[in-house]
């Protein structure tokens, strides 16, 4: 797990004063390639690790080696614990690192760590989509650690940002897209990090919920978001060789029936509305036919609709046959 990775790699530069990429991959029972990219990554983080090119070179800690943390500063603690408690790959054994590391910083920078191994959970599970441009998530993290109050300007899909105060909690990972967990004056909420469009701290320290646990809280959150992912069942019909694109689209939200005598295979999709999973379909044309409810039906009409009214005319290619509904006949 690449989480405990990076420990382990901090670990061991910590007991010589160079070691080689090649050195760190034989340790860690990893490729040369990915031990270099740990390195980068600690780095990247504040650690202070740098390379020097050439005969003898190799990565070091500035300062020489050490045999504990006491050497960081309480930034670059903060950094490590985060990058660590967020990895989406974090398990058990990485967890149990973090709570030895803590418990051999001196009792000044002990805290700040404690901290920030809080303030990041990992949701190996899938929802939709992933983006990873998330230049606030730093400001965020900040102020999560540092229980600081925000102004954040959040804009959803198509439609203008807007402000909100919100008290920062936490940062969860689920599928490498990252959430803000803040309590705000309308309850707990979630915001994407990548729609995050400005974070500015108010002044004020945050109100952190008596008894606030993040892992708690994250698992309420994520259980009431995929009930409203799932909240209705569109029933309809798949021709062959469908299946790879539907389930594409829809994931763990594709079930397959009985296949008829025509090829056709019975289909159930899972969806937040009737309207949602037809504009999702929608792009497969004839090779889908929804039956039930009316709404999927009459959605995907609408849709026929707008798009023969913006692309249709002369020369515009006929569909293809379509097979009939079982107990359906063909007009005469």
């Amino acid at each position: 797990m690449r989480a405990d990775r990076l420990v382990a790699a901090l670990l061991f530069l910590q007991t010589r004063q160079r070691v080689t990429a090649a050195e760190l991959a034989a340790e860690l029972g990893v490729s040369e390639r990915t031990a270099r990219r740990d390195l980068e990554a600690l780095a990247s983080a504040g650690i202070p690790v740098y390379s020097q090119a050439g005969q003898g070179g190799g990565w070091s800690l500035v300062g020489g080696a050490r045999t504990d943390l006491t050497g960081l500063t309480a930034p670059e603690i903060r950094e490590l614990f985060l990058l660590t408690g967020s990895d989406s790959d974090a398990g058990p054994q990485t967890r149990t690192a973090l709570r030895k590391l803590v418990r051999a910083l001196p009792a000044p920078l002990r805290a700040g760590a404690e901290a920030a191994a809080r303030a990041g959970i990992a949701d190996g599970t899938d929802w939709a989509g992933t983006d990873t441009e998330e230049p606030r998530l730093a400001p965020l993290q900040r102020a999560v650690v540092e229980e600081r109050e925000l102004r954040i300007g959040y804009a959803r899909p198509g439609r203008p940002p807007r402000e909100r105060t919100v008290q920062p909690l936490g940062i969860a990972a689920k599928s490498g897209v990252r959430y803000l967990l803040a309590d705000t004056a309308d309850g707990l909420r979630t915001f994407r990090v990548s729609r995050v469009t400005s974070v500015t701290e108010t002044g004020a320290p945050a109100v952190r919920p008596e008894g606030f646990d993040l892992a708690t809280a994250w698992r309420a959150l994520a259980a009431r978001m995929e009930d409203r992912l799932v909240a209705v069942t569109v029933r309809g019909r798949a021709a062959p060789g469908t299946e790879s694109v539907l389930e594409g689209l829809l994931g763990r939200r594709i079930r397959y029936g009985e296949r008829g005598p025509d090829g056709w295979t019975a289909i159930e999709a899972d969806g937040p509305s009737p309207e949602v999973v037809a504009a999702q379909l929608a792009g497969l044309g004839a090779r889908v036919e929804l039956l039930d409810p009316p709404g999927a039906r009459a959605a995907l009409a609408r849709i026929g609709a707008e798009l023969t009214s913006l692309y249709g005319g002369p020369g515009t290619p006929e569909a293809p046959p379509r097979a009939p509904a079982p107990g359906a006949t063909r007009p005469g």
